[in-house]
């Protein structure tokens, strides 16, 4: 360890305490597909002051910077990530006005539902079972059923590279199919608004439990995973096209493709992150060799 690292190490625990930093922390533990090496610096973040003071840190010493919330939709590398890993621990949520829910990024998103749904407000109920947290569900403006959660937010709280805060309206925001501006600017959000109506809970909790159904119906939730793994060409659904090229079970170590859904790949157990990629390697060739379809990954791969 270099004099220089110490350094850093000494800024990032003057900025958020001692409990808050660890070195070499192992990652696959945090993910939910259970796979990936350690990062240099696992920084627990439960404050937007704490995320502005520690990306201001990264920022003047060339620290690169990676964002881990609830692990699901990622793939982290069996090497780790180098520099800093932010785990997104900021849990508030309130009610700001009648028509509006602020949640902040470390929200998981069952638990936003939860709490909407207890208090007679609609709008985010058919999210039930959906997994990660809400900076992860506005970072890649998450769907479901043909809805994005994008379209429910108002404005939002981002914390810049150089940890400079701003608030920004939905429209500033970029959200697409997948995306959001958070993925070309490296922003990172804080909280986020969403737009609520007056519900009754009884019929809330119904359309929650019609999702939940669904998705434990269509959806491999006895092994880990990260979701679906490919995002939809425009011509077919990834998790048809896989089916067809008769691909499910396909596996490489403990990578297997799902047997239930095409677009899920699982975690049987011991895999590692190569098994991942060489499965998801395997899939995209088939699929543009035998139907001329590239097949882009849905899911994130971090690291080395």
């Amino acid at each position: 360890m270099t004099m220089d690292t110490v350094s850093v190490g000494e800024r990032f625990r003057s900025a958020v305490g001692d409990a808050a930093v660890i070195e070499r922390a192992p990652l696959g533990p945090l993910t939910t597909f259970g796979v990936g090496g350690p990062a240099d610096w696992l920084i627990t973040i439960t404050s937007e002051s704490a995320l502005s003071a520690v990306l201001a840190v990264c920022h003047e010493t060339a620290t690169p910077v990676t964002i881990l919330g609830g692990g699901s939709n990622v793939v982290v590398a069996d090497e780790g990530i180098r520099g800093v890993v932010l785990r997104l621990q900021m849990t508030s949520i309130t009610q700001p006005s009648p028509e509006v829910v602020r949640a902040e990024a470390g929200v998981t998103m069952n638990g936003l539902v939860r709490w909407t749904i207890g208090r007679g407000l609609a709008a985010l109920e058919a999210w039930a079972g959906t997994p990660g947290t809400v900076g992860g569900a506005i970072y890649g403006n998450a769907h479901y059923a043909g809805r994005n959660i994008g379209d429910l937010v108002t404005e939002a709280g981002l914390v810049a590279p150089d940890g400079r805060a701003a608030t920004v309206p939905r429209a500033s925001l970029e959200f697409a199919y997948d995306t959001s501006r958070l993925k070309r600017t490296h922003e990172v959000l804080a909280w986020a608004d969403f737009a609520v109506a007056p519900g009754s809970p009884e019929s809330l909790r119904a359309v929650a439990r019609r999702s939940l159904a669904h998705r434990k119906g269509t959806q491999p939730l006895a092994f880990p995973s990260a979701g679906c793994m490919f995002k939809n060409p425009p011509s077919i659904p990834a998790g048809k096209l896989i089916d067809e090229l008769g691909l499910k079970g396909t596996r490489v170590g403990g990578a297997v493709v799902s047997r239930e859904h095409g677009n899920f790949v699982i975690n049987e157990g011991g895999a590692t992150a190569r098994d991942f990629l060489e499965l998801i390697g395997l899939l995209k060739r088939r699929a543009r060799d035998e139907r001329g379809i590239e097949l882009q990954t849905e899911v994130e791969i971090i690291g080395e």
